[in-house]
């Protein structure tokens, strides 16, 4: 890949959001914003390899998708009310109130999360205006077809747009029962970068992880009080703390167990350790920690550990039982065996996988882990029919490279 080339990659996964969000306020159409935008992004592919790239990426970019817009516009039918409509948004006028933080991206993603929206539709229209994922992306991920996907989207702009669902953050009185929405999609956004499911993409994606944070600070910040807003930063701090120890130098996912703990990010597990004891002390207080609390307690636990081997599993299994009460859920179930198997054996916790067949079929986790409960108890065979079949599943090529060395390992 040409310089100019990694430079528009670099760019995309960093101005994308920036660029729909700021031509969303001053158009106040998501159509008009996401296709400016891609010509924009367009128009970089075609012009920068030759010209260079320009001083001030971001701001070419701005520059440019305004000026798509605005040629869209004059160019539509309906020039005099889209003209109107455009200056009602960039009125003289005092503007009205967009909410406690003047974020342009902040106010795109409770758009795109709004309650009158479905919730996987809230999901894909924010990988896709927010994450600036493609639809093809999208739609392995949700594991449907392009074209279905993209009626979705394509379903709830259209939707946005004629219950004139408002462009900004909501009051101070709306947000309690705004925000589990909008920390659910950006959870989804974070494991996306954390974990590409895409064959075609990169295994991780620090774009996307970096932009779930930054979201998940601001919303922090605008509810300071709220737990699980506390929580989900936490985690996604602990999680990221640890990517670049993720994937070897050959592209091959490294397990937790494997990786080098010396290279973890000590400043944000710092941060993240701080606010799952600031979590801690609430709980102790009386207030019940939820989901993302205890995923983070989880991750706080390995994280402390200077070795893989001074995990203390009792007490992660003591917060995974905390954790399916809550959310009694086949994939933490899954995850609960993992920690039974470490401390009850691989057979009990293979009794517990196998409890979950009917549900967990089409999950390629699910024959990853019993796989190596199976290699684990020497039953190769079986274990490399589950190697197999989660190797046919899973889309992260890191992934796909650690599976299949383990189960050519088997003999």
């Amino acid at each position: 890949m040409s310089d100019a080339a990694e430079s528009i990659t670099r760019v995309h996964r960093a101005e994308w959001a920036r660029v729909v969000a700021a031509l969303t306020r001053r158009f106040g159409d998501l159509d008009i914003a996401e296709e400016a935008a891609a010509e924009a992004f367009a128009a970089a592919v075609e012009r920068w390899p030759a010209d260079g790239v320009p001083p001030n990426p971001g701001g070419w970019l701005t520059t440019t998708a305004n000026r798509r817009a605005i040629d869209r516009i004059r160019r539509e039918n309906k020039r005099d009310d889209k003209h109107k409509e455009a200056r009602m948004v960039y009125a003289d006028d005092p503007p009205e109130p967009v909410g406690a933080i003047d974020d342009d991206r902040l106010r795109l993603i409770f758009t795109c999360c709004h309650p009158a929206l479905a919730p996987e539709t809230r999901v894909a229209l924010t990988l896709r205006l927010v994450a600036g994922l493609t639809v093809p992306e999208i739609a392995r991920a949700f594991l449907v077809q392009e074209p279905a996907m993209g009626q979705r989207i394509t379903r709830a702009k259209a939707k946005i747009k004629a219950a004139r669902i408002p462009y900004r953050v909501p009051s101070a009185e709306d947000l309690p029962a705004r925000v589990s929405g909008v920390l659910a999609v950006l959870y989804l956004v974070f494991n996306e970068g954390y974990l590409a499911t895409g064959p075609g993409t990169d295994p991780v994606r620090p774009g996307l992880t970096a932009e779930a944070i930054r979201l998940a600070r601001l919303i922090r910040a605008l509810l300071p009080d709220d737990g699980e807003a506390a929580g989900l930063l936490a985690l996604m701090l602990l999680t990221e703390a640890r990517r670049t120890a993720r994937v070897s130098a050959g592209g091959e996912l490294v397990t937790l167990v494997e990786q080098d703990r010396g290279s973890w990010d000590a400043a944000l597990i710092a941060e993240g350790h701080r606010l799952v004891r600031e979590r801690l002390a609430a709980a102790a207080a009386g207030t019940a920690p939820g989901r993302y609390q205890i995923l983070a307690a989880i991750n706080a636990v390995h994280t402390s550990a200077r070795d893989a081997r001074d995990t203390d599993w009792s007490q992660i299994l003591a917060l995974y039982d905390q954790l399916v009460r809550l959310d009694p859920s086949p994939i933490v179930a899954l995850n609960r065996a993992v920690a039974v198997a470490e401390l009850d054996g691989p057979e009990v916790a293979l009794a517990a996988v196998d409890r979950l067949r009917d549900r967990l079929a089409g999950y390629h986790a699910y024959h990853a882990i019993r796989a190596d409960l199976l290699r684990r108890l020497g039953d190769g065979r079986r274990s490399r029919a589950a190697y197999d079949r989660a190797i046919e599943l899973a889309g992260n090529t890191a992934e796909v490279a650690y599976l299949t060395r383990r189960r050519d390992q088997l003999g």
